[in-house]
């Protein structure tokens, strides 16, 4: 039944929407993601991937672009996160637990006044297949400047994720990196709204760049084989969610984990480290 979906796709309009659409957001997740690992930010992107809610509810009431509101009350859920963490006692994974229920709470209380459940619900869960051809280009677009922008400050990048006291040491600005990190990441959950919706945008974030760890120590490497990974799982979550007729975010979503758990168990690293 698969191959239907490959002989559907040079015919449907839709589905090459929603194929390059996935594949432009299992790219960029996967290249993220990496980072996001590196950094012990999964938290965080699970806390941002949910604080935009607030902003999607209050972009469909005003009738504007949901990413204009989505990415504002993501990037100031990250900045409270930040200034709760640098300016009080409380650690950074209460702080996000704090930021993170009050804005899913104030984004659950907005979705019921916005009473535009349909469309909120296509944001929670993923709707790839509905993308419009705007939509499809605006992805693509925003994917392609985080990757040049992860490329251009790789170094960076690198020497901040492994040794932020090394990297300072060397002149580097060190909260540059995280909150351009911060940024990037708010970005692309946002992005990723449309095909697995913010429900599940973390996984696609956290199970790639996992899987790609499992198989090398180079940083290179393991942004590469998690971007690739990324690519295959949404490849393969679109196809098996329109032949069976499931939610095909969900289907991208335990693609990328079974990928993950087929990998712990076969990986040379994981058995070796096991012993």
């Amino acid at each position: 039944m698969i191959s239907q979906f490959f002989s559907d796709l040079a015919h449907y309009h839709f589905l090459q929407n929603a194929l390059i659409t996935a594949l432009a957001v299992g790219l960029v997740s996967g290249v993220l993601g990496a980072f996001i690992i590196l950094r012990s930010m999964s938290l965080m992107g699970d806390a941002i991937s949910h604080a935009v809610l607030p902003g999607v509810a209050i972009s469909y009431m005003l009738g504007i672009n949901f990413y204009l509101g989505a990415i504002c009350f993501g990037l100031l859920a990250a900045l409270m996160i930040g200034y709760i963490k640098s300016n009080s006692m409380i650690k950074g994974d209460t702080a996000i637990g704090i930021i993170f229920s009050a804005f899913l709470a104030l984004g659950v209380i907005l979705i019921g006044v916005a009473n535009s459940s349909t469309d909120l619900f296509h944001i929670l869960f993923g709707n790839v297949l509905a993308v419009a051809d705007s939509d499809k280009w605006l992805t693509m677009i925003i994917a392609s400047l985080v990757i040049l922008l992860i490329l251009f400050f790789f170094k960076g990048l690198l020497i901040t994720s492994f040794d932020p006291v090394l990297a300072r040491s060397l002149g580097i600005k060190v909260g540059f990196y995280h909150y351009l990190v911060m940024i990037l990441l708010t970005v692309v959950a946002v992005t990723a709204m449309q095909s697995v919706g913010t429900i599940m945008i973390v996984a696609m974030l956290i199970s790639p760049a996992a899987t790609a760890y499992l198989y090398t120590e180079s940083l290179k490497k393991m942004v590469i084989l998690s971007a690739v990974i990324g690519a295959l799982s949404s490849t393969l979550g679109i196809a098996i969610g329109y032949s069976f007729n499931l939610a095909v975010g969900s289907t991208i979503v335990l693609t990328a984990a079974s990928l993950f758990f087929i990998s712990f168990l076969i990986s040379p690293k994981q058995r070796s480290s096991s012993r």
